[in-house]
Formats: C-alpha cells, structure tokens, sequence
C-alpha cells in the first residue's frame, strides 16, 4: 500500500508538483499534496506525501527531514492517522465559553 508522510514548515511558494519532484529522487510517488486554506486557497504550510515503497519513504525522511526546499528547512515524519473530529461543521464538541457565559467572558480567545 505504500507509506504516507507529513511534511511540514512548507514555504508558501511550494506546490503540489514541487513537493512530489522532491520526493520522487527517493522512490514512486503515489501523491503529493499541499493543504491549503478553502476560503483563500493559500498554503497552510505543509502537506502530505504518500509513497509506494515503504523503504523509499524511510529514506526520504531520513535524508529531507530538516533539509531545506526553496529556502525553508522542512519536517519530514510518517504521517500518523486522522483523528475523528467531533461534529460535523456544526460547532458540536466546543466548549462553554466559545459563544457566551463560561469563564473567558462572553467572546472567548481569538486562535
């Protein structure tokens, strides 16, 4: 099946086919794929790879991880699995506080 890796600390310049031609000296790139921000369509700064070949991927942590890729160091690691996320877009499993009462006040921290 292959290996999937994360690959952070992307600069904002790199695309999806800069991060595969990167990966692809190590072994077979099955995908590569920047995460970008679905209102503005900008990098989120960092993406995921998936490789064919679990060697390849090993490699390709080992000699990127902290490697520089137009001008930034990246951080390369296996990619671990996503995590259920509660609610569906519908603000479910956020905390008292978040739109009112709660002990942060009526607005809440902005993140």
């Amino acid at each position: 099946m292959g290996k999937k890796l994360y690959v952070g600390n992307l600069p904002y310049s790199v695309d999806d086919a800069a991060l595969q031609t990167a990966f692809q000296e190590f072994g077979a790139v099955s995908s590569a794929r920047v995460i970008t921000d679905r209102e503005t369509g900008r990098s989120k700064g960092f993406g995921f790879v998936e490789m064919e070949d679990d060697g390849a991927a090993t490699q390709a942590i080992e000699k990127l991880n902290g490697q520089p890729l137009a001008g930034r160091n990246i951080n390369v690691s296996e990619a671990r699995p996503q995590e259920n996320r509660a609610g569906g877009g519908g603000g479910g499993g956020r905390g008292p506080g978040r739109f009112g009462g709660g002990p942060r006040g009526p607005r809440g921290p902005r993140y």
